[in-house]
């Protein structure tokens, strides 16, 4: 994790504290509930409770320096709790192993942290709604390879994003569901040494669902699926500011970045206005999506368990996640305040002399009479002209000339072929669709 992409709220998750917290919630209800059982005194339980309810500070550095010795971090933290609370806390963690508590935690930890992620989405979707309806009929070019081909609305744009990002809405909260099981069953997963309702009352109180079968660990396709839904939500973030990163471009610069006052572009050049945020989006993209990974990998385990996959969630769980909250957060800012230049959009529209209205010529070339393939080499090669003159001459002008064209559409039913307004007829529908 590094700090500098970091969010207090999503970064107090990962801490150490934190952690200890959780593990010591789970051994606490797992002991309340072994104690309503008889397998262990009820006062047991109720000593961990009033020594918590004290607000005790949990002191990671003396549990660090026991883990030190016995190379076991449950142990260690069990030692620590024992000396803080006495006799009684000999009954905690009875018929448990390990992983109950670790890949318990961890689905709390995952869980939460979802939650933030889809506060995150939740923000960039207005966000993205905001500017949508702005700029609903803002005309702009639309781009296949690169090259301009037929008209959009900038709102179109951000609308196609909304949808995308709904969708990534969407799966989040399966992934959550399906990343928040419980899992206090034992070694190698039998309740062989604890009763089923244990894990039942420890995952009510930690709302979360039962895991219908462990073997000692939570199954690793849970949190591969987990981590590649984070991976697409990034591949959605990098999508949308590669567009911003290209519409910036000098050539084009049909939007940019907010330019804050005192901001500075470049240390050798002080006309630079560059897309660092968008940038930055694109290479953490690539990080969220490198951890999906290691997730995939972890699925394989040997047998009932190892821990090939605890170092790697070490790394992982933090990381992604922090990562793509604060890239949520990075790019809600970007769309709130992208400057947008309708004047340049049009500007960039007209300078390829009408060519982007060439296919309405050519069905109307086909609806004329005329054949599929005659129809495209009159067009085309009116069109090519215009294109190697760079917009010098009109397309209109060079089709109303050409004898052939004029043998099969007036010059009216030409003329009415380069209406941009035609363009964005079904707008409201696709904004019905993505908006209801």
């Amino acid at each position: 994790m590094v700090p500098r992409y970091a969010r207090p709220a999503m970064s107090a998750i990962w801490e150490a504290e934190a952690r200890f917290k959780i593990w010591f919630e789970i051994e606490a209800h797992a002991t309340e509930k072994l104690g309503k059982l008889g397998v262990v005194p009820e006062s047991a339980a109720k000593a961990l409770w009033d020594w918590w309810a004290t607000d005790p500070v949990i002191d990671v550095p003396a549990i660090d320096a026991i883990e030190a010795v016995t190379k076991h971090d449950v142990i260690a933290f069990l030692t620590w709790v024992a000396e803080q609370v006495g006799d009684e806390a000999r009954f905690m963690h009875q018929g448990m192993t390990s992983s109950d508590v670790l890949d318990t935690t961890l689905a709390v930890q995952l869980a939460r942290s979802a939650d933030i992620l889809l506060e995150d989405l939740d923000l960039l979707l207005a966000a993205i709604k905001r500017r949508a309806e702005e700029h609903k009929y803002t005309p702009t070019i639309g781009r296949s390879h690169g090259i301009h081909a037929e008209p959009v609305t900038f709102g179109l744009k951000l609308a196609q994003a909304y949808a995308e990002f709904d969708r990534c809405k969407t799966r989040l909260i399966a992934a959550r569901e399906e990343i928040a099981t419980c899992a206090i069953s034992g070694a190698v997963g039998t309740f062989a040494n604890i009763d089923p309702s244990v894990e039942a009352h420890v995952a009510e109180k930690l709302g979360l669902a039962i895991e219908p079968i462990s073997t000692q660990v939570i199954p690793r396709d849970r949190h591969a699926m987990f981590f590649s839904t984070l991976a697409v939500i990034a591949g959605s973030i990098e999508r949308v500011a590669v567009e911003v990163r290209h519409l910036q471009r000098t050539e084009v610069l049909e939007a940019e970045e907010y330019f804050s006052p005192g901001q500075k572009g470049s240390s050798a050049m002080p006309h630079k206005r560059n897309p660092i945020l968008t940038e930055n989006l694109t290479g953490q993209a690539r990080m969220i999506r490198g951890y999906a990974m290691p997730a995939l990998e972890n699925v394989a385990l040997w047998h009932e368990r190892d821990i090939s996959h605890s170092s790697v969630e070490r790394f992982i769980g933090p990381d992604a996640t922090i990562t793509l909250d604060f890239a949520l957060a990075r790019l809600t800012g970007v769309i709130d305040k992208l400057l947008i230049y309708p004047e340049r959009m049009q500007k960039n529209m007209d300078r390829m002399g009408g060519l982007i209205h060439s296919q309405r010529v050519l069905l109307a070339l086909t609806q004329a009479g005329v054949s599929r393939e005659d129809a495209y080499r009159l067009v085309q090669r009116n069109a090519m002209k215009v294109w190697e003159s760079d917009g010098a001459v009109a397309l209109l002008d060079l089709l109303k000339a050409d004898d052939e064209v004029t043998a099969a559409l007036s010059i009216e039913e030409i003329e009415s072929k380069f209406d941009l307004d035609y363009h964005f007829k079904e707008v409201d529908t696709i904004f019905a669709r993505v908006f209801g």
